[in-house]
């Protein structure tokens, strides 16, 4: 028998060589071009601050298309075809937490797969997407009842604190109800009940004690000083804003900026000066309650920029009502005692139907204004609604003047409306952006 011998084989195994050659070069050819696509995708994916909800089971998604009119981020599934968009490094950077896969096909850290929605970065101040007419329509009501909540809010805590001078008290309940309803939310799936770790609760505390002494200074300055007074002190807040950004983040302001403080501090000094009602612990109380409410939102982009777990708005909210309630009850029955028994309350002429009825609308306004707020921050940018609540500001003002017959002078009128001029300029010059050096 025969043996036939294969000449061929190397010849077909030389092409084979050379044919896995000539497609790796191709790869490697290819590949600076394919990075740099990427990356231009991450730098935009990068622009946007990402507001999360996981969806459980979900497979990985990448980024398909966005739209001009929602500014919501399009996905599609993800085959291996591609890297997700997002990584974890910039959605830290940018206020959510992502996946994505490295070059080497490893995992990056990450607390699950998410949906991601876009928002502007507050710091970027971009120009805003034109909203669509339903759009528009939800966004011009949810600004009234704003207004609304906001405005009934001061009226009835004053009608509270003019017969009842215990703010501790008042504050406790105010957290107390906004922790129920909070609780309720959370039980019926209107918003996802958190999963919370201890280093975040430590995170969060300092945030819930500034929180908790803001509205404790409030109410106190209510109970002194007429409710137009305490708001045109609290058009004061920018200045300590700006104080606290330079002090602890480094953040120096423009010149335009600074500029935008002089009619704030002298119309505040202007009132202050020619106010009926003037009362040195409402005064300060008012002023103090600037400085906490700064000083919690300087030390909450501090401290959640270090952390690599991050929370939306709404949840960050939920989680320092509800300690601000733990962190009130024990001191409120320390330094006030129980004052709020219906014996109590009797005893002091009021009457109780009365009085829980207004504790009752007082602290769902309470609550309601301040949810329908961060609704509003998720669908505007922060420079918007910060005009917006400039607005607010001067509404409140006008109402309770009118509301509560409020005596004002000509030139304590004209102090306040210069502070709340200055606090408009303020909310547009932070536009401005410094030029790169």
């Amino acid at each position: 028998m025969k043996t036939i011998k294969l000449h061929h084989a190397p010849r077909e195994e030389t092409r084979l060589k050379e044919g896995v050659k000539t497609r790796a070069k191709e790869h490697l050819l290819a590949f600076p071009s394919r990075l740099q696509i990427f990356r231009q995708e991450m730098a935009t994916a990068a622009q946007y601050s990402l507001a999360l909800q996981p969806f459980s089971g979900s497979p990985l998604r990448t980024l398909l298309s966005r739209s001009p009119a929602s500014a919501q981020l399009g996905f599609s599934l993800f085959h291996g075809k591609a890297l997700p968009l997002v990584s974890a490094t910039a959605a830290r950077l940018h206020g959510g937490i992502g996946w994505s896969g490295n070059l080497l096909g490893r995992e990056s850290r990450s607390a699950g797969v998410f949906a991601v929605g876009a928002s502007p970065v507050p710091d970027a101040a971009p120009k805003e997407r034109p909203l669509g007419l339903v759009q528009t329509v939800e966004l011009v009501v949810m600004i009234a009842l704003w207004y609304i909540f906001n405005i009934f809010f001061n009226i009835y805590n004053k009608q509270i604190l003019k017969v009842y001078p215990f703010p501790m008290t008042i504050s406790a309940f105010q957290f107390a109800f906004g922790s129920i309803v909070i609780f309720i939310m959370w039980s019926t799936n209107v918003n996802r009940r958190p999963k919370i770790s201890t280093s975040l609760l430590a995170t969060i505390l300092p945030l819930a004690i500034v929180h908790t002494l803001g509205n404790l200074f409030t109410n106190m300055s209510l109970g002194k000083v007429a409710v137009s007074f305490t708001h045109t002190i609290k058009a004061m807040e920018p200045f300590f804003s700006v104080l606290f950004s330079a002090l602890f983040l480094g953040e120096l302001p423009t010149i335009w900026i600074i500029s935008s403080l002089v009619p704030i501090v002298s119309g505040v000094a202007l009132a202050s000066l020619t106010e009926a009602s003037f009362n040195w612990t409402g005064f300060w109380s008012a002023m103090a309650s600037n400085v906490a409410n700064q000083f919690r939102n300087v030390l909450s982009k501090k401290l959640m920029a270090e952390k690599e777990e991050t929370l939306d708005n709404i949840t960050l909210f939920s989680i320092i009502t509800i300690m601000s309630f733990l962190l009130t009850v024990p001191v409120t029955l320390f330094v006030e005692g129980i004052k709020f028994t219906p014996s109590y309350l009797q005893s002091s002429g009021l009457s109780l139907r009365e009085f829980y009825a207004r504790c009752f609308l007082a602290g769902l306004c309470f609550h309601a204004y301040q949810q329908v707020s961060y609704m509003i921050l998720a669908r505007v940018s922060p420079v918007t609604h910060s005009v917006s609540n400039c607005v607010k500001r001067v509404v409140v003002i006008v109402s309770s003047v009118i509301f509560f017959k409020t005596p004002v002078s000509a030139i304590n009128s004209l102090g306040t409306a210069v502070a709340l001029a200055g606090v408009f300029l303020y909310s547009r010059v932070k536009r401005i952006k410094p030029k790169a050096e």
